[in-house]
Order: structure tokens, then sequence, then C-alpha cells
């Protein structure tokens, strides 16, 4: 059974979607995408460390930061990751748009919520976001490089199965 068809699974904010909508995403397959990112990092069971060292019920705030400098991409993915995984139970602030440049230390985006639903969705709303940005960054760079030559970057067909409208 599908996410969208089961109405116990969780499911990303109707805000969120709605972005993912506008960006030509669809929130259902992301959704998809997300519930199998989730199940991997944690290999099918719970985050043992988490479990041992956070007291249930705690709360925190966790910011996605830059590690360099470089264009924001996936953002809306991130807090799709966030939605899906903490439900009504976080806030999210989405504090840099996508195609922002930014300097190392830079707040991508913030979330408050149950301190073990953040741990549980960080590591999938990273590799997504790093990912992304990562690819954007470097399109940036070759974007800078042929600046006023008439030339165009164009895109690739080679992306990892289930990512291309995402890369």
């Amino acid at each position: 059974m599908s996410d969208a068809a089961d109405p116990t699974a969780p499911r990303i904010d109707d805000a969120i979607r709605a972005e993912l909508t506008a960006a030509g995403l669809n929130p259902d397959d992301l959704q998809l995408l997300i519930r199998l990112a989730v199940e991997e990092d944690l290999d099918g069971g719970v985050d043992v460390t988490t479990v041992a060292t956070v007291p249930v019920g705690q709360r925190a705030t966790l910011d996605l930061v830059a590690r360099r400098p470089g264009i924001t991409a996936g953002v809306p993915v991130a807090a799709a990751v966030f939605s899906y995984v903490c439900g009504d139970s976080a806030t999210i602030r989405e504090v840099t748009p996508d195609g922002t440049r930014v300097a190392e230390g830079t707040v991508v985006i913030s979330v408050t919520g149950p301190t073990h639903d953040l741990l549980r969705a960080e590591r999938p709303a990273l590799n997504l976001l790093g990912h992304l940005s990562g690819i954007a960054t470097l399109t940036g760079v070759w974007v800078d490089a042929i600046a006023g030559t008439g030339a165009a970057i164009r895109d690739t067909r080679k992306t990892p199965p289930g990512m291309r409208r995402l890369e």
C-alpha cells in the first residue's frame, strides 16, 4: 500500500505539499522517497543512541547550517522530511530559500520539535539538502564560467533512480 492510500501513514504538511507542487515536484512521490530514506537510515530499527541518551518528551531546536559557501537547493524537500517525521509536533521554518547564495554558517532551515523526531529526520534531510545544494552550487560555478559567452548549461539524464525531478 502506498503512503497516499493509507490515511494513518505519516504525511507531509499541506502547506509544504503546495510548495513542492509549485516547484514542479509530486509530493506523493517525494513522500515515498522520504519514507524509504528514513527506513534505510534506521535500517529497520530505532536510533539506539537517541533512545539511550535523550529523554522521551524532550524538545529542541535544530538548525541546518551551510558548512561552506554555496547555493541552496532542496530546502522545501528537507522541510518535507521534518514534516513527514515530526507531523504536527514541529514548527518548521525555511530560513534560506532555494537558489540563494549562502556563506558558511548560514542557517538554511530551523525546526523546533520533539528531539527524538528531529534526530530521526536530520540525516535524511541533510543528505537530500546537501546533495541538491551541491548540484546547485556546481551548476552555479559553470553558469558563472560561461557568463557572456552565449553558451547554455544543459541538464543530464545521469541521475539516480527516483531523483530526476529533484536533481
